[in-house]
């Protein structure tokens, strides 16, 4: 479901601007906001010299809202799409591959997010809480209904675990493979995750699992 992938043929290369976006998105991650110079990320992307990058982006705040805008907005697509797929036995697990997928292709997203929520900016504070915020509004909004023992109260701690359950394996992952000694974004790693997903997640919404 890559916005990227939908809108650039497999057989071009990417523009310039999505080269500039992925090492942004990659650096940023790595060391947050402060920890990244301009010429770092435009070496990154095979530029020749800043000039070039700033002829896409005004400054460094530009470029960062816009990676950490073109990694959610399509988790928001997707939650949009899905309607009440997350609550409908027969659509939960494709749902969880949808956007295990996207985070495969794009694994330093859910670290950029973590990162966005730790940088102590003032500036930035309010186009992250901008950018972020619809993440956690349409979720409640797929929340509703939920199944099990969950009350109306519940629904931002179950939207909060879900987060932390999907995206956490991803932006933990360094962590990860030092304590298990496998790297959990290889294919079995990640497979085994996928399987276990499915299985939490309807169990958490309260639905059967699909077969």
């Amino acid at each position: 479901m890559s916005t990227r992938a939908a809108a650039v043929p497999a057989s071009e290369p990417p523009s310039t601007r999505d080269a500039i976006l992925d090492a942004a998105e990659r650096r940023f991650a790595e060391r947050g906001f402060a920890g990244v110079s301009m010429r770092e990320i435009a070496a990154d992307a095979g530029l020749r010299n800043q000039a070039s990058l700033y002829h896409h982006f005004s400054d460094k705040r530009a470029l960062y809202e816009a990676a950490l805008a073109r990694g959610v907005a399509p988790i928001v697509a997707l939650m949009e799409q899905s309607g009440g797929g997350w609550l409908d036995p027969a659509e939960v697990e494709r749902n969880v591959d949808r956007l295990l997928d996207y985070l495969i292709e794009h694994p330093h997203l859910p670290r950029l997010i973590q990162r966005a929520g730790l940088d102590d900016s003032r500036f930035l504070r309010t186009a992250v809480r901008t950018l972020l915020r619809p993440v956690y509004t349409h979720g409640l909004r797929l929340l509703q209904g939920a199944g099990g023992p969950w009350e109306p109260a519940d629904l931002p701690q179950l939207a909060t675990g879900l987060y932390h359950l999907i995206f956490g394996y991803f932006s933990d992952a360094a962590l990860l493979e030092v304590i298990v000694e496998e790297d959990p974004r290889s294919p079995a790693a990640v497979a085994r995750q996928r399987r276990f997903l499915k299985a939490a997640v309807a169990q958490l919404l309260g639905v059967a699992r699909g077969r």
